[in-house]
């Protein structure tokens, strides 16, 4: 979840970390009512304010894996923004790794009707 900053700019502010579903080799998405429940917390610190704070997207781990999205990945995101009741614009997956003690990121936007795209992730300081 995060914040609208300026035109394609946008700040992750808020994680949250799902324990169960999916393996090492595979990410399933569960909204469960523990999903549920922080969005909404993240909505009322924000105030419902939409259109700056929202839901951004999904992120997890690729540890001995490429940051790159799967075929599986590409498939759970093009369901999560074409999916009315998410009644997302765009979702971005952030994938992570580990690598020397340095966390290395990668992050891809899925708008309905246009190809992958990869963005840059910055980190701030």
């Amino acid at each position: 979840m995060g914040e609208y900053v300026y035109e394609n700019v946008f700040r992750i502010s808020h994680l949250t970390v799902q324990r169960e579903g999916g393996d090492i080799n595979c990410f399933v998405r569960q909204m469960g009512d523990k999903a549920k429940e922080e969005l909404e917390l993240f909505f009322e610190e924000f105030d419902h304010d939409y259109e700056k704070y929202n839901y951004l997207g999904e992120w997890h781990s690729h540890p001995s894996f490429p940051l790159i999205p799967s075929k599986k990945d590409q498939s759970t995101m093009w369901e999560i923004v074409n999916d009315p009741e998410v009644g997302a614009l765009f979702v971005v997956l952030l994938i992570v790794k580990l690598n020397n003690e340095n966390l290395k990121g990668g992050v891809n936007a899925f708008v309905p009707g246009f190809p992958i795209f990869q963005g840059k992730l910055v980190e701030e300081k």
